[in-house]
């Protein structure tokens, strides 16, 4: 079995969601996925970093984000974590459609994208702890990491 494994942490800033993307995107085309893979990838880490910080930190560009990427046997498993506010009612929370924020014309589709683009999608979230999202992804048709 080959694994490797990144981590990073940034600012909760906006600017910072797509420089996540781009970052585990280029971590993951190691192992050869398609294209359809890559852009679903890139799309659900976009929306976990963007709940962390608008939601997680309440858009105050305080705390980090933190991100472990690990590549094992032809899957990708992403946990993305803060140490925000938390989810007060995370089955509330991952209704579609569901926003804390509808002033800001937030679309409350998030976790469902999450769902619908991994193979596996586990949400843990503590009030005034923060929340961690953890995705997998195997991907159809990837190399290995010895190749």
């Amino acid at each position: 079995m080959s694994k490797n494994e990144m981590h990073i942490q940034f600012s909760a800033l906006s600017e910072n969601e797509s420089f996540a993307r781009v970052t585990v995107a280029a971590f993951v085309t190691q192992l050869d996925p398609t294209m359809d893979e890559l852009t679903e990838l890139k799309t659900v880490v976009s929306e976990a970093v963007t709940n962390s910080i608008i939601h997680g930190y309440n858009d105050t560009e305080e705390g980090l984000v933190h991100i472990d990427c690990i590549l094992v046997d032809g899957s990708v498993e992403v946990t993305i974590w803060d140490d925000g506010m938390g989810i007060p009612n995370l089955e509330e929370a991952k209704q579609p459609l569901y926003t804390s924020k509808p002033e800001l014309e937030r679309s409350g589709m998030g976790f469902t994208i999450m769902e619908n683009f991994m193979d596996e999608v586990d949400i843990t979230s503590i009030p005034g702890q923060g929340t961690t999202v953890r995705l997998v992804k195997h991907l159809k048709k990837s190399k290995t990491l010895c190749n």
